[in-house]
């Protein structure tokens, strides 16, 4: 019960940030998503199969949980994200080091996410959810 109590409070605080992440340029969405569905389907269900027949949200994760791939456009958005807000972080910090630091990191990142299959959403798809 307490396993499952956490999963779900955990799930809720990762679709609040989801959601916050859609409204603010810096705060991602899709991984807070991720992370939700992931809690959900194993504290509620009823929740995951809300999350995924979402008309925003379902289709990115359904290409997740089905194809373990992203669409373009996200990857567009994520890495025009991920650019601007590295490159705030390193105008900000003083010492050169973190700057360093943080430009490898960013490197990692960028090659990491861009290596990820790219498949088109089917919009058809997002309502029913990932067949398990």
């Amino acid at each position: 019960m307490v396993k499952k109590t956490l999963l779900l409070a955990c799930g809720w605080v990762c679709v609040a940030l989801g959601l916050l992440g859609a409204l603010l340029p810096l705060l991602p969405t899709t991984p807070f998503l991720l992370l939700a569905s992931a809690c959900f389907m194993r504290g509620s269900p009823r929740l995951n199969a809300w999350l995924m027949a979402h008309p925003t949200f379902g289709p990115v994760l359904h290409n997740w949980h089905t194809h373990r791939a992203v669409s373009r456009s996200v990857k567009r958005k994520a890495n025009i994200m991920i650019v601007l807000s590295f490159s705030l972080s390193v105008y900000l910090v003083p010492l050169w080091w973190h700057k360093a630091l943080l430009l490898g990191m960013l490197t990692i990142l960028l090659v990491w996410f861009n290596r990820l299959p790219a498949r088109e959403n089917v919009q058809s798809e997002g309502a029913t959810g990932p067949a398990r």
